[in-house]
């Protein structure tokens, strides 16, 4: 089927739900120029932190206009995913099956016959009218927001099949969209500008969202009609931005957002930081309060290992603005880590606290992020910090949840470790590295000055491990996490020769170990990286499809696949050019 001949409209199946929600009445005032110029003096207001005046002035035509009515959404939207709570999540649903049926009373209608022979014709795309456009576009985008607060609303099988329905029909709308774009004749001085930033946007998530899937998901994904490309993906979204259309700002925050989170995190590289310092740069001359600009500079810092400015950008940001506290729990998240990178265990603490008390994301996930923060400490500890410790870690599995019938990956993590800790005498060894070890934080140890003191605690530990007196089952398992550890730190360092014994002795360990079998295939991930830095690509892509192909079963294996599929899409690729 060729992609001209997708075209998925109103009789659509995912759209029966909407189809007959209610009858919406039309304001003949509201003209597409006017709803766009309106949407962008909101945009305005949100990202000067003037929610309630960007709320004030969707909120009167959210009931007739379709692009106030999505401008209301991204807001509700934005809050349930924030706060995780039933009723922002029911609120957010509400409001967007309002949307859909404004987009889709607006949306280009088949006639029977035209429905029947769209399976043997192309669509005439270039018959929309403006109006068409635009609806297709925002039915688009309001199907992607329903999709993931499909996950998040409901656990069965069923709404997971619904969320995939719904993705593949949102995907489909977008590749209608670009075909608009190309064949519809546009006016000099229309809206197509609005238009165009928007679908670059959107295929430019989808493009990035695919390329970073592993293979295999990759293959199945493909198969039923998507696909994916990194630097086509970034492409999409830089014109986006570079556009004066109302989602310009999106395109921004979702370059952003990938270069400064989702890729460090799930790949051996960093992001494009030189891109992002000259976004931010713009974004902070026109938005210098902005939570979420200032944020993404604290966030930028970090990345660079200036962790002292990244602990000021972070508080600016959550001192900017009250009206969503629950984006106060992001930055002590941020915090949280920056303390700890500094060797500040009583300062984190602070700030793990403040995500106990207030935040309802994961309460298993942070009983155990302080409570281990308290191991680093265990010397120094009261009795009554010592018994709050041990009841932390008897929460952690007490607050597991389940999201998509599944548990977290990161929750199911802590839930082994804090019954490690209980076995193994009330003790875990160096557990806050461990986690930023799996949250590719060690990127930041090529700063020296962050790595420093930070290899000493790791040194410090097998000394610690190697002089004990008696003996554990667990030796091997904590012996082996050490110099996990240590060479992934020498490996950041510039150290490749120190860092490859230790590698190499942790993979020999592999059938000593009892628990931690994770170990083995993230120190092979780790032993790839360094043989490529010494030039060794074939050795480097034998190891990846080593760990990729030979090791299953283990602690945050999708997490590590991840990587290794970022790493051998790059490494082939330059093997071909050589």
């Amino acid at each position: 089927m060729t992609e001209e001949t997708e075209s998925y409209h109103s009789d659509s199946e995912d759209d029966q739900e909407f189809e007959d929600a209610e009858d919406v009445p039309e304001d003949v005032d509201m003209t597409l120029d006017r709803a766009l110029n309106e949407c962008q003096e909101a945009i305005r207001y949100f990202f000067n932190n003037q929610f309630k005046e960007a709320r004030s002035l969707l909120s009167p035509y959210s009931h007739t206009s379709m692009y106030h009515s999505l401008g209301e959404c991204v807001f509700l939207f934005m809050e349930a995913v924030l706060t995780f709570e039933p009723d922002a999540i029911k609120a957010a649903i509400k409001s967007l099956k309002h949307a859909i049926s404004l987009c889709n009373r607006h949306r280009k209608k088949n006639t029977i016959g035209e429905s029947l022979g769209k399976m043997v014709r192309k669509s005439n795309f270039e018959q929309y009218t403006e109006l068409e456009a635009h609806a297709e576009l925002c039915y688009a985008e309001c199907l992607l927001f329903r999709s993931m607060l499909s996950f998040m609303e409901d656990e069965s099988l069923g709404s997971l099949i619904k969320a995939g329905i719904k993705i593949r029909s949102c995907y489909n709308s977008y590749k209608d969209c670009r075909q608009i774009l190309l064949k519809r004749k546009w006016e000099v001085g229309s809206t197509k500008e609005h238009f165009e930033s928007g679908v670059r946007m959107g295929i430019g998530a989808f493009s990035l969202m695919i390329s970073m899937m592993p293979a295999r998901i990759i293959k199945l994904l493909e198969f039923i009609g998507f696909s994916g490309d990194r630097q086509h993906g970034l492409n999409e979204i830089a014109i986006g931005y570079s556009m004066n259309g109302v989602r310009q700002i999106m395109c921004v925050m979702m370059m952003l957002g990938y270069n400064l989170f989702f890729f460090p995190v799930l790949s051996h590289r960093d992001g494009d930081l030189k891109t992002c310092k000259e976004l931010m740069q713009t974004q902070l001359r026109q938005y210098p309060d902005s939570v979420w600009f200032l944020f993404f500079e604290g966030r930028m810092n970090l990345l660079l290992g200036n962790l002292d400015s990244s602990k000021d950008w972070y508080i600016k940001s959550w001192r900017s603005q009250n009206v969503w506290p629950q984006f106060h729990h992001i930055c002590f998240w941020e915090l949280v880590w920056v303390h700890c990178l500094k060797i500040e265990w009583r300062e984190a603490l602070v700030y793990c606290q403040q995500l106990l008390e207030k935040s309802k994301w994961s309460r298993s996930l942070y009983s155990y992020q302080k409570a281990v923060i308290m191991c680093m400490i265990k010397e120094e500890l009261t009795q009554s910090e010592l018994d709050e410790m041990n009841k932390l870690m008897k929460n952690v599995p007490r607050y597991k949840q389940r999201i998509a019938g599944k548990s977290l990956p990161m929750e199911k993590f802590a839930i082994k470790k804090a019954e490690r800790y209980f076995n193994q005498n009330q003790n875990l060894v160096l557990p806050v590295f461990e986690i930023m070890f799996v949250w590719n934080l060690f990127k930041l140890l090529k700063y020296f000055s962050v790595a420093s003191k930070i290899l000493k605690v790791i040194e410090k530990s097998l000394e610690d491990l190697e002089s004990k007196s008696t003996s554990s089952k667990y030796d091997n398992d904590n012996k082996a996490l050490i110099l996990l550890l240590k060479g992934a730190c020498l490996r950041h360092m510039g150290s490749p020769i120190l860092a490859l014994d230790c590698l190499e002795t942790v993979i020999s360990m592999q059938k000593y170990l009892i628990e931690d079998h994770y170990i083995v295939p993230y120190a092979i991930v780790e032993l790839a990286l360094i043989e490529w830095q010494n030039g060794n690509g074939d050795k480097a892509i034998l190891a990846l499809e080593d760990a990729k192909k030979n090791y299953t079963g283990y602690s945050l294996e999708s997490r590590l696949h991840f990587r290794i599929h970022t790493a051998l899409t790059e490494f082939k690729a330059e093997n071909k050019k050589i």
